[in-house]
């Protein structure tokens, strides 16, 4: 990858408020309070400062990276000669780069973190280090008790949630001839500033967590981070405990693909570890609740689902809009949207003799890109070679899977008459289970005390 742009690093003013700036040279500082120096002018702080400062609230290795592209960065002003630890001028370029620099300089402390020699990095050294990121994510998060209700809980098999998350990063990095860092044999390439430049301006998870990671791990400038946007608050409900499948990073990856206004609250709809092995009971629970997530564990590890961008309702004909997407998140991390070539986004139906009974996004009857059958545990992913809805592959790792785990997620906060519709007696939703009910002649006693309160109710008024 050649690079005609000049080496010459950007000379830029930090952009730091005052108030910010008074902040970040308090913490200089402290970071220097212990250090011997013989002029103020000649200040700077050492690794083992850095390190005993930060503590456990970053992973050593991200504490080491941070500290060499500090030190990397070109001062200025160099009149009492190179600097044997980090200077102040150092820390505040550095800073400015990391919080609120372009991408262009951000790229710049990204290869300074990366590598000391000047020119282009391989694939690999830039896979470590995305992975070092998002691994610092997760622990900073997790130390800070900012995690908002989920976990980070370790994926059984390999890869990682981490290695997922920043492989799914890294494949977004564009060639100069157009091609993506995908597979294996690029790991040896090379890649230089102009193609780091281009990936951090495109990719905004990378800008967001070296935010985070600064942010978090030193405690500087937080009010001007919104952990709400990129960390949803979890909730299950009032004493009850969930074994979720999702861990804190692929809640990340998934909030990311959400409108603004769905990233800052999910509700649990449905799991089948609280709620039991139940189609009747999942339409009972997911339907005319708003947009939501549907995610599945197949019996192989494989984890995957699908967003539905309206509320789901029971009925014989598709539903939804292009707004719909599937996704992975294990063995790997991806988001398949619409292609246009037909609106089969969402299907819901049950009690038909002649059309499918079941849950179902894109494809057709009977061939779709993500099937729950009503014969609860068991499902199909079919894609030869993707889902014409999606230009989804294969999602589980059997065409036809058997599944144990699965959950509904409402995103953002429900309507009003989404918290009417959630007050109904699940036999107004249940139609299986109130035709039973009412075939077995018992009485609907919900009714009464419904009845009741909405009279009692109209006489207050």
């Amino acid at each position: 990858m050649g690079n005609s742009r000049s080496r010459a690093e950007p000379e830029r003013c930090p952009q730091f408020l005052p108030e910010e700036q008074a902040e970040v040279d308090s913490l200089f500082d402290a970071l220097s309070s212990g250090e011997d120096s013989s002029e103020p002018s000649s200040r700077s702080f050492s690794l083992r400062a850095l390190k005993n400062h930060i503590g456990e609230a970053l992973p050593p290795e991200m504490v080491t990276r941070l500290y060499d592209g500090m030190q990397r960065v070109n001062p200025t002003r160099s009149a009492h000669g190179p600097s044997q630890g980090v200077s102040q001028e150092q820390f505040t370029v550095s800073m400015s780069h990391l919080l609120k620099g372009n991408s262009e300089e951000k790229s710049l402390m990204i290869l300074k973190m990366i590598s000391a020699k000047e020119g282009p990095v391989t694939v690999r050294e830039l896979q470590q280090f995305t992975e070092d990121l998002v691994g610092s994510v997760e622990h900073v998060l997790a130390h800070r008790q900012e995690l908002r209700g989920w976990t980070r809980k370790k994926a059984p098999g390999a890869p990682t949630r981490v290695q997922a998350l920043a492989a799914h990063l890294l494949s977004e990095m564009k060639l100069p001839d157009g091609s993506r860092l995908l597979g294996a044999h690029w790991l040896d390439g090379a890649c230089d500033r102009a193609a780091i430049e281009d990936w951090v301006f495109r990719v905004p998870h990378v800008a967001t967590f070296l935010r985070v990671v600064i942010h978090q791990g030193f405690l500087v400038l937080c009010s001007s981070l919104d952990l709400a946007t990129l960390v949803p608050e979890c909730q299950v409900g009032h004493g009850r405990e969930l074994e979720s499948i999702l861990d804190v990073l692929a809640v990340i990856f998934l909030n990311s693909c959400l409108a603004q206004g769905q990233r800052h609250r999910w509700r649990l709809l449905f799991s089948s570890q609280l709620h039991g092995q139940s189609f009747s009971q999942l339409c009972g629970h997911i339907t005319h609740q708003g947009p939501c997530l549907t995610l599945l564990e197949d019996q192989d590890g494989h984890v995957f689902g699908g967003f539905a961008s309206c509320s789901w309702e029971v009925k014989p004909q598709f539903q939804g809009d292009d707004r719909c997407f599937l996704f992975s998140i294990s063995p790997s991390m991806a988001v398949y949207e619409h292609t246009g070539y037909n609106d089969h986004f969402m299907y819901l139906n049950c009690g038909q003799q002649t059309i499918p009974n079941g849950l179902g996004m894109g494809g057709q009857h009977h061939y779709f890109g993500l099937w729950v059958d009503a014969d609860f545990g068991k499902g199909h992913s079919k894609a030869k070679p993707t889902c014409t809805t999606y230009n989804s592959p294969q999602l589980s790792a059997k065409e036809n899977f058997l599944f144990d785990k699965m959950e509904v997620w409402a995103v953002g906060d429900p309507s009003e008459s989404q918290l009417v519709q959630g007050k109904k007696s699940i036999l107004d939703i249940d139609l299986e289970a109130k035709a039973l009910l009412e075939i077995s002649g018992r009485t609907r006693h919900s009714e009464g005390i419904r009845e009741a309160q909405v009279t009692t109710s109209e006489e207050d008024a």
